[in-house]
């Protein structure tokens, strides 16, 4: 059975939805933040030395990294679902957006939530990081032009993957400037897999607004 290491108010939320949208059996073991402090708690640094989620396991694998999650579970249980084929013409650009998730959208995005922390003190860095945020959002939303979907007019992995960008970016108040993704957050948040993960992740804060 595959274990997903589950913090609250976490990008675990999307490997949930991953699993719902195939269908695959699975566990969830829940762990909380911290109340003070919105840090992990102690007891995930025994699945993985990182101490962060998400991570799953199954078959004594240990896996951490979104992105490598997202491709673990595809590969393993999707039977050709949500993903190109390897060697297709578009597998590459799928792969991109499986590691530029992480590697490059979410940085900005989680580095203007510690400056706002800051207030004034964090004010030189406000232009840069506004910058920043602008390049990458510009940049989805220009690739969603046309399309419901990252990868044209099917779900993939790439979305699920993306999902946590789209669902920040919506936080701090930026989807009406960005009109694509802001169709493509409402689109798959009304999924009914997303649901299906919201029931079972329990509380999530950048889920659809009420």
């Amino acid at each position: 059975m595959l274990v997903v290491h589950h913090l609250n108010n976490s990008r675990s939320q999307r490997i949930l939805w991953l699993l719902e949208e195939l269908g695959v059996p699975y566990e969830i073991k829940p762990y909380e933040r911290n109340a003070t402090t919105q840090l992990a708690p102690p007891e995930l640094k025994a699945v993985h030395p990182l101490g962060k989620s998400p991570v799953v396991t199954e078959d004594g694998r240990t896996i951490a990294e979104s992105g490598a999650i997202v491709d673990y579970i595809v590969r393993k249980h999707g039977g050709g679902r949500l993903a190109p084929a390897s060697g297709a013409p578009d597998f590459e650009k799928y792969n991109e957006w499986l590691h530029y998730a992480e590697g490059s959208a979410l940085l900005p995005l989680m580095l203007n939530m510690y400056v706002m922390r800051l207030g004034e003190a964090g004010a030189p860095l406000h232009p840069r990081i506004q910058d920043e945020m602008a390049n990458h959002l510009g940049y989805v939303d220009q690739s969603l032009e046309g399309r419901d979907w990252l990868m044209g007019k099917d779900l993939t992995g790439a979305d699920i993957q993306m999902s946590f960008v789209g669902e920040v970016c919506g936080a701090f108040g930026q989807l009406d400037r960005y009109p694509n993704i802001k169709g493509w957050v409402e689109r798959f948040q009304a999924r009914p897999a997303y649901a299906a993960a919201l029931a079972k992740g329990g509380p999530y804060n950048l889920g659809p607004r009420k």
